[in-house]
């Protein structure tokens, strides 16, 4: 094997790991203490900006408007509990793991399937990008550096993501379940002393912006233009039910049941982020948090150069007050749970990437697993993707957010629309008492959800369609468009391909030609080959690109002993590939009914530099002749000195052979050894 390509494996051994065996998938699936890190890190994670989101849009009418945060917290926490409930009706009812894509493909048809998922593929390269440039925020509010270099903290965060996530999905659960853990403990620490101090000990826990005040942009708004405020301030909230469907998605890697486990960590997660998203908010607002889009003209009093802290560093600091390692414990923890929330995307775009490429509306590529049994083309994909929205937004969440939530409540929407008919349409069927009212008892929790969903959808959509939701909609129909494309490719190369009125009719002659640059060995090799396939008629062409050489290999062949017709075509413009191609149309023209089959002498070398030094004519000819009908294409290999060392396959040592002592010398294989 050559150095390079040692070095390759060496490194893709070191970066992935040993590969697993197909038949190993069972031990990749994970229990419950490890699937809540792995797909609830994103839901939980957004209590770091959903409320942040929320003191930033009601900023704009004043500090007064933040009277109302607390009653934005409490709709938006009402919409988790109906969100939460739907879902666990989907994992029981659709456990497969197509999630809301199937739930819709099946009951509302390919349509509303195809735009839930691409709603989602959206939604997961957003869910990357927000989650990650929250972290490098958050970070920033300690780091100074990172704050100065987001973008570039943000694209080195994703690669380590995506390289965690190429091992496999029971690997990166396990390395991110600790800092994911220690996020929920060190929120419920912080925000539990917090309300200690404040409501039992009776301390006077002031935020470090308590003492300004906020230049109101819209001070005077009122009638329709407040409650318009107050209603994308409530959807800037919901992004805290983003990576609830990843769960729905995810069933498949839970272990058994499955459904059961999935649905009791949905619980779990819905539990978690309503205390945590409540929690924040209350106590923010206890402690006269204060936060604006631009500090230096928006906060009245703030010192010149101050740079404005995230929601959450505001409160940790006033809560730890001198204890310093506690408010850097939250700080660190809430930047880890930020990136690790990406995570869940990692998770769930994959297997939606593999289900839509199943169905053929994606690259089959996106089907097949990894060494690692991950879906290792959907999870680059996936990073590339996000690296290019951060990289574009400059890491500013306040505008990727913007983008953030259709995707998700479009998926929302059309998948409770497809839970409601799923329930109606086997409650014509079932006849058992006790099963139609469990299917009614759903239906109801899923119509409820319908309405909830479908009126934030709508305010999701006219509070942020011109503040940057239109281009998270553009993406969908473009993804849906291409989708719509990739499938109606396969479907008709899948038609052309299963023709049933298609005749074999033979040749009734085979023509053989082999191509000759120069009277070698490789050239005697294949005029051999070509012999030996008993052609009606067999010549070898060279192309005259210099009279000289060409001269020269004339003389040579008749010198020979080969008794094979030498022809030779001209080329007044020295070029090699047309004048062959040509010469193989006229003899089809000539002859339509016979087989014209090429044979192209190419080297084998063992280094990848040698490969462009070598074939690139051969290639050329090749890639060229393939599109010519009746044409068959056949080359001829000659293995170079250089190639010598891949020619010996890795010894393969059966049970038993070590005792009867076959393998113990190199000639002794049961892989192919050398040539």
């Amino acid at each position: 094997m050559s150095t390079v390509s040692k070095t390759s494996t060496a490194a893709k051994r070191l970066l992935l790991g040993r590969p697993f065996r197909s038949d190993k998938l069972g031990h990749t699936l994970l229990p419950k203490r490890i699937a809540l890190p792995v797909f609830a890190s994103d839901a939980m994670s957004s209590v770091a900006y959903a409320p942040q989101e929320i003191f930033l849009v009601l900023s704009v009418a004043g500090l007064s408007a933040y009277t109302y945060t607390p009653w934005i917290g409490l709709a938006v926490a009402l919409v988790m509990v109906v969100v939460v409930a739907s879902y666990r009706q989907n994992v029981h009812a659709y456990p497969s793991g197509g999630g809301d894509y199937e739930v819709a493909t099946t009951n509302l048809g390919p349509t509303a399937g195809l735009t839930v998922g691409s709603a989602l593929l959206v939604d997961y390269v957003l869910t990357v990008a927000v989650s990650i440039a929250s972290a490098a925020e958050n970070i920033g509010s300690a780091i100074p550096l990172v704050q100065d270099h987001k973008v570039w903290f943000c694209v080195v965060a994703i690669v380590l993501l995506t390289s965690i996530n190429l091992r496999g999905l029971r690997e990166s659960g396990t390395a991110f379940a600790i800092p994911t853990y220690a996020f929920i403990f060190g929120m419920v620490a912080m925000l539990g002393w917090g309300f200690l101090r404040v409501l039992v000990f009776g301390d006077d826990l002031t935020a470090e912006t308590a003492g300004y005040e906020i230049k109101a942009e819209q001070s005077h708004l009122v009638g329709i233009a407040f409650v318009f405020l107050i209603a994308r301030a409530f959807s800037s909230g919901c992004a805290a039910l983003t990576g609830v469907e990843a769960i729905s998605n995810g069933v498949p890697a839970f272990k058994k049941p499955k459904s059961r486990n999935a649905a009791t960590t949905l619980l779990l997660l819905g539990g978690i982020c309503i205390v945590l998203l409540m929690g924040m908010i209350l106590l923010a607002k206890q402690i006269g948090v204060k936060y604006v889009s631009d500090p230096a003209k928006d906060l009245i009093g703030a010192p010149d150069g101050y740079e404005q802290k995230s929601l959450i560093a505001q409160i940790g600091h006033a809560v730890f007050g001198g204890f310093t390692p506690g408010f850097y414990f939250v700080t660190i923890v809430t930047a880890l749970i930020l990136v690790l929330a990406a995570n869940t995307a990692f998770n769930g775009f994959p297997v939606l990437g593999s289900v839509l490429a199943q169905d053929r509306y994606l690259p089959r590529q996106l089907h097949t697993r990894g060494d690692r049994l991950a879906f290792s083309n959907g999870i680059l994909f996936l990073a590339a993707a996000a690296i290019a929205f951060v990289v574009a937004f400059g890491a500013e969440v306040t505008a990727l957010i913007q983008l953030y939530i259709v995707g998700v409540f479009v998926s929302f929407t059309l998948s409770q629309i497809g839970m409601v008919r799923h329930w109606t349409r086997h409650l014509k069927t079932e006849k058992d008492p006790s099963a139609r009212s469990r299917m009614l008892r759903s239906r109801v929790i899923n119509s409820i959800g319908l309405v909830m969903t479908g009126s934030v959808l709508m305010i999701v959509l006219v509070t942020k369609f011109l503040a940057g939701a239109w281009i998270a909609i553009v993406a969908m129909v473009a993804i849906f468009g291409l989708m719509k494309l990739i499938h109606r490719h396969y479907a008709s190369v899948q038609a052309e391909l299963d023709n049933s009125d298609y005749e074999a009719v033979l040749p009734s002659r085979t023509h053989s030609i082999v191509l000759v640059s120069t009277l070698h060995l490789p050239t005697r090799r294949a005029i051999a080959f070509a012999r030996a396939t008993r052609p009606d008629t067999l010549e070898a062409v060279t192309v005259n690109v210099d009279d000289r050489d060409t001269r020269k290999l004339v003389a040579q062949w008749e010198d020979s002993d080969i008794t094979v017709p030498l022809k030779v075509i001209a080329s007044p413009y020295r070029e090699v590939t047309r004048p062959v191609i040509e010469y193989v149309r006229r003899l089809r023209r000539e002859s339509p009914r016979d087989v014209v089959t090429v044979f192209i002498p190419e080297y084998v070398v063992g280094h990848w530099w040698e490969q462009i030094l070598h074939n690139q004519s051969a290639l050329r000819l090749k890639g060229r002749l393939l599109f010519e009908p009746g044409v068959m294409v056949t080359s001829v290999p000659w293995q170079l000195s250089s190639s010598d060392r891949r020619k010996r396959d890795r010894v393969y040592i059966a049970p038993g052979d070590t005792r009867r002592g076959v393998g113990s010398t190199p000639g002794e294989r049961t892989g192919r050894g050398p040539e």
